[in-house]
């Protein structure tokens, strides 16, 4: 770890990691009245590609969240020099498994941050959009014992994709492997724990970058993941049926229906899809790119689905 710098209570800390994965920058939003000693959740925040935790932040008004609700909010920043538009490189096996270049340093950057500040270990979570949303996927599967929780927004599920080319089909078609398998595969990365991993999809009906069907593949992946963390089987222990299906109006005009999967009176699996959503963040900031203002508050679906869950 490079050059961190001492935060103030509602402020940037912006600093390097350094690890056996390679060197990212990061920043590290702390909220106000943070308080040392106290214990706060932390979130962190993957960027899609053409972005940077800055304009992450602005677009999803994340950090605004974090002040009212008081958590911290982790943005690992994708370096130029690994991917040229800042994509993370999720598509590419040196970064699909425990260990891996990326993911480790993601992980790493979580240690450090529980190294110098006060996180309830208890309440750490992922999320993302677009190609931060399959590297979301790719921590839950294979640090289920890090992360309590996830949300995938615009991306695709674990392993969607193997190579260069075949992320171009999954986001033109779909992922051409099984979510049932891969739902296994998930389970395996990270050991093959007797825990669930709760997760929140949201995905446009008119995203045209990646297609929608990628959303539906994540719910049933994880449905799948959760069906063997349950109780180590392959049993429908945890149910493909959704318990309950509701529709709704932003006030923004976009219509949306979400899908409820409760296991144990516990909300495992939550699916928000927006008719007429493009590619992008719903309710996001209209000043920066991939935002849908008319949509549902997509940061607040994030976190109230977030707080519900404890390790």
């Amino acid at each position: 770890m490079l050059g961190a710098s001492q935060a103030q209570a509602g402020s940037w800390v912006h600093g390097i990691y350094s690890g056996d994965g390679g060197t990212r920058s990061y920043q590290l939003w702390v909220p106000t009245g943070y308080q040392p000693g106290e214990r706060l959740p932390l979130v962190v925040g993957l960027h899609g590609c053409l972005q940077n935790p800055d304009q992450f932040a602005g677009l999803a008004r994340l950090n605004e969240k974090a002040d009212q609700e008081k958590f911290l909010v982790l943005y690992p920043n994708q370096a130029m020099l690994a991917n040229g538009t800042q994509c993370w490189n999720f598509m590419f096996s040196i970064n699909q498994d425990r260990g891996g270049l990326e993911p480790s340093v993601i992980v790493g950057m979580v240690d450090w941050v529980k190294g110098h500040y006060t996180v309830d270990e208890r309440r750490v979570y992922v999320g993302g959009v677009s190609a931060g949303a399959v590297m979301s996927t790719i921590l839950m599967a294979c640090y289920s014992d890090v992360f309590t929780a996830g949300m995938v927004g615009a991306g695709a599920m674990y392993k969607a994709a193997t190579t260069a080319s075949g992320t171009l089909f999954a986001m033109k078609f779909g992922s051409i492997y099984s979510p049932d398998d891969r739902g296994y595969d998930a389970w395996a990365c990270s050991g093959k724990p007797r825990r669930k991993v709760p997760v929140l999809v949201v995905h446009g009906t008119a995203d045209d970058v990646v297609n929608p069907i990628n959303g539906t593949q994540t719910v049933r992946q994880f449905l799948q993941t959760n069906d063997y963390g349950d109780d180590g089987a392959n049993n429908n222990s945890v149910s493909n049926s959704p318990t309950q299906v509701y529709s709704a109006t932003s006030p923004g005009g976009r219509k949306y229906t979400v899908r409820n999967y409760v296991t144990g009176g516990v909300l495992l699996v939550q699916q928000y899809e927006i008719e007429g959503m493009g590619h992008a963040w719903p309710g996001g900031n209209s000043a920066y790119p991939f935002a849908d203002p008319a949509g549902p508050d997509g940061t607040t679906i994030m976190w109230d689905f977030f707080k519900q869950h404890s390790r």
